[in-house]
């Protein structure tokens, strides 16, 4: 099949539309210093404007409230959204809440929806994913915590970190072993859990690299969570008992996808700053443009952009064609590729301007922090590339390796050289 990247030009005059209102109207907000309620009072009309030009939630279909997009769309809207780590909020589609939703689309009951995924979609509630503990990050085979079925309802005793959001959330969904004495792969589910349940008992936000120092008031942390005797009612299950890591997968694949894509959009942003900086700074007899290794810096980091960008769109043109279980290889490759060029971008544009891009002077060094994050989070780039390379070299067969007693391919090509060069002396 042959790769399309292209879009109507509609949809073409809605990213222009997206550019200027990130530009204009968004990223100014990085310089505010507001809590949460003033936050929410500003952002409201903003809301409205993204709504009516048909942009709020477009990772849903439209009977859900989205706008329907496939995910090359959806990736060419996040690349602009990447920009400012507000706009995704404005847009109704922020982690974790927006792949909460396509969750619950995907394995919630009507109830659940009425009750959760819609008041999640208008903006009206905030939601966590509480999947990741101390002893299972990477692996998450090695989940502890339970989830007990007695009578109507779940019991889930439990040790939860890294929860994110899960300190400004109305409710979490919790994964856990419901079933102990099968395969781990059919032994976890996934169970809407309100935050004011009695036994959720939220101990802190943890201190990471990529906290906001600029704007704690405004987003909830990663917090660790003990689940003491937690009861819910049986209800509350999302889709089947054992379907977590089915719906898991559904929901971290296109997830990967845009962050990668809003990978790419904080990256331009930084190589916008870089270049900027390449021509206005004077040093050492001319501006930073004329010195080559700056210059290696622009061409280099433009080419692994571009790359990045291409894998991507790639990625979801597949998922669009053929969906997200057959496109595993290609998600996973942006995830480990988009991740380093991110940083890498972010800290040539951080050198090229010294002591001023290290300051919180600009948004670079707060831009350093995250990126280091991408690398951890929707599992390390080393159990991706591992992933990716096993399912490659299943479609390789093993051959035996010639005997000393058999001549080996460079013999024998160097007997067929031989051969030949003897042939060409002949007949000269």
């Amino acid at each position: 099949m042959a790769w399309d990247f292209s879009t109507e030009p509609e949809f073409e005059k809605k990213l222009e539309w997206m550019q200027e209102f990130v530009r204009e109207e968004i990223i100014p907000l990085e310089t505010l210093d507001i809590d949460r309620e003033t936050y929410a009072r500003i952002t409201a009309p903003m809301k409205e404007k993204v709504k009516e030009q048909g942009l709020w939630a477009a990772h849903l279909p439209p009977e859900l409230g989205g706008g329907g997009f496939g995910q090359v769309k959806l990736g060419l809207m996040h690349e602009i959204l990447g920009q400012c780590k507000f706009a995704p909020g404005i847009f109704g589609n922020q982690a974790p809440d927006s792949g909460n939703a396509e969750l619950l689309a995907i394995g919630g009951s009507p109830q659940q929806k009425e009750q959760w995924m819609h008041p999640l979609l208008r903006g009206e509630l905030r939601s966590c994913f509480s999947m990741t503990e101390p002893g299972a990050g990477a692996d998450p085979t090695l989940l502890t915590t339970r989830a007990v079925l007695e009578g109507d309802e779940y019991v889930i005793n439990g040790h939860k970190w890294f929860s994110s959001n899960a300190s400004a959330a109305d409710f979490l969904i919790v994964m856990a072993v419901t079933d102990p004495d099968v395969s781990p792969y059919q032994g976890s589910s996934m169970i809407i859990v309100p935050t004011d349940t009695p036994g959720v008992n939220i101990l802190r936000d943890i201190p990471v690299m990529d906290h906001s120092t600029v704007h704690p008031r405004l987003e909830g942390g990663h917090a660790e969570i003990i689940y003491d005797n937690v009861r819910v009612p049986k209800e509350n299950l999302v889709g089947n008992p054992g379907d977590g890591f089915k719906l898991a997968q559904q929901r971290l694949g296109p997830g990967r996808i845009h962050h990668a894509m809003r990978w790419l959009g904080q990256s331009k942003r930084a190589f916008d700053m870089l270049c900027e900086r390449a021509v206005s700074r004077y040093a050492h007899g001319s501006v930073l443009a004329d010195k080559q290794m700056i210059q290696d810096w622009v061409a280099t980091s433009a080419a692994e952009m571009q790359a990045a960008r291409l894998l991507t769109l790639q990625a979801a043109w597949k998922m669009d064609q053929v969906g997200a279980s057959n496109a595993r290889n290609e998600i996973a490759i942006i995830k480990f590729w988009g991740a380093k060029v991110l940083h890498d971008v972010i800290d040539r544009a951080i050198q090229i301007h010294g002591s001023l891009g290290f300051s919180g002077d600009l948004p670079l060094e707060q831009m350093y922090r995250a990126a280091r994050a991408a690398r951890i989070y929707d599992g390390p780039d080393e159990v991706h590339k591992a992933t990716v390379a096993k399912r490659i070299l299943r479609g390789y067969e093993a051959h035996d390796v010639p005997s000393e007693h058999v001549p080996t391919r460079t013999e024998a090509a160097r007997k067929k050289f031989a051969e030949y060069l003897e042939l060409a002396t002949a007949n000269n």
